[in-house]
């Protein structure tokens, strides 16, 4: 057993900093190993017990501040009969189990008491399972299955399988329902598909969803009842995660479903650090049109429109000549925070380059988008920033265009460039489209 030294932990020592966990573990070497672990990647404060009587205590002095979450063995030597679990589960305290005294059956009956997760002890990699496991259940980040089969008593029964295991699960019965809850946006995690779909092979599932999203692809597990290596082999090469014959275990789909999304979160991680902007931190430029052309398409695809908006912050240049680049860099971070806020997680914000923003908007048409960008003018407009003893103003200047048809991503941005040239030339603070043009052609 090994604990690899956490990648990063000063991001994430904070992270659980106000919880606390309740350790249930005789164990002395497992108990400092799992307190260790805990402490340094999350920064939760660790209570360890040893003993039920140890348990109750804490639990009855817990007061103003319970506890979050329980990570507890099943056997000790005071409730040799899971007597821990069952006083934690009465106490409301949502418990993982991590114990060496697990069989098939055991694990069954653990998973139907509603336990967040089940990990065995003597298993490769068993602590760092567990770590991710406390992470995602106190984030209340639940790995999201969308599970494909086309026949219902095989998907009801998988889908079953996965709710014991703690994952949420969406089931589709056919790979155009699958597609459509991808073009939704549903925060998916891992797909399961069975390869053998009424209406689409799962092979051609795969390269459909690879082709629709590239790199960012969600993973899939390829499910079949066929023997044949060659099913598996094929499926490997085209870009599958992984892939599974019936009949398995209960633990293996839980485990390699587990698995396949632990890589995915990881994997987004480091491509959320290579996609923000160093000074801002939001999105920078390169994200911003590689994701762009994927969004459109899938605006596109469900039917509607969209728009796209580039903002440039007003007399930026002289602002900087007057102030120096110390104070530039003041109103830069200033401006992404307050658009950051107002633009949210809806729709796409990035720092295209100096003092220039881009948005997509998710599914606004011209007239709606034209709305919203009217407000970030004005709240921006209204926010003060102080320097050097001196209130400063700062307002911007938005150019918006519409996206009705399937073109290069660039010309979107190139149409938002020419109305936000037209802004500038215009006096500045405001915002003008092709919407505003015929309003004015009308007038």
């Amino acid at each position: 057993m090994r604990l690899r030294r956490a990648s990063g932990r000063a991001n994430h020592v904070q992270k659980h900093r106000d919880k606390r966990l309740l350790l249930v573990e005789d164990s002395r070497m497992f108990a400092a190993v799992l307190r260790h672990g805990l402490e340094l990647t999350h920064g939760i404060n660790v209570v360890h017990c040893a003993s039920l009587a140890s348990v109750k205590a804490e639990v009855a002095a817990a007061g103003e501040w319970p506890f979050s979450l329980a990570v507890l063995d099943l056997n000790l030597p005071d409730a040799p009969n899971c007597e821990a679990l069952d006083f934690t589960l009465a106490s409301n305290v949502p418990a993982i189990v991590f114990t060496a005294a697990f069989n098939d059956s055991t694990r069954d009956q653990i998973l139907q008491r509603g336990v967040a997760d089940c990990i065995v002890k003597n298993e490769p990699e068993s602590i760092e399972r567990l770590i991710a496991a406390v992470d995602r259940v106190l984030t209340k980040g639940r790995t999201t299955v969308l599970l494909v089969d086309s026949r219902a008593a095989s998907r009801q029964d998988l889908a079953g399988i996965l709710r014991r295991g703690r994952f949420a699960v969406i089931e589709a019965s056919e790979a155009w329902e699958a597609l459509a809850v991808l073009d939704q946006g549903e925060a998916i995690d891992v797909i399961i598909t069975d390869t053998g779909l009424a209406d689409l092979a799962g092979l051609a599932l795969l390269e459909e969803v690879r082709k629709r999203q590239g790199e960012d692809a969600v993973p899939i597990i390829g499910l079949s009842d066929e023997g044949d290596a060659r099913v598996a082999a094929r499926f490997i090469e085209a870009g599958g995660a992984d892939f599974i014959r019936r009949p398995f275990l209960e633990a293996e789909l839980s485990g390699r479903v587990g698995h396949a999304a632990m890589l995915q979160k990881r994997i987004q991680a480091l491509k959320l650090a290579a996609a923000s902007d160093y000074l801002t931190g939001i999105f920078n430029r390169r994200h911003f049109f590689m994701t762009g052309p994927r969004l459109v398409e899938q605006y596109l695809r469900r039917g509607g429109g969209t728009s796209v908006a580039v903002l440039d912050i007003d007399h930026f240049k002289r602002l900087n000549d007057t102030y120096g680049h110390e104070i530039g860099d003041l109103v830069l971070k200033h401006v992404a925070r307050r658009l950051k806020v107002l633009v949210g997680e809806e729709h796409l914000l990035a720092r295209l380059g100096g003092e220039e923003f881009g948005i997509l908007f998710d599914g606004l048409g011209m007239r709606d988008a034209f709305v919203f960008c009217e407000r970030l003018r004005a709240e921006l407009a209204k926010s003060k920033i102080v320097a050097d003893d001196e209130e400063l103003a700062i307002t911007v200047s938005i150019g918006l265009a519409t996206v009705e048809a399937p073109e290069a991503f660039e010309n979107y941005l190139h149409a938002a460039d020419q109305f936000l040239y037209m802004a500038k030339h215009a006096g500045r603070n405001r915002v003008i489209s092709e919407l505003t043009l015929l309003e004015a052609l009308a007038s």
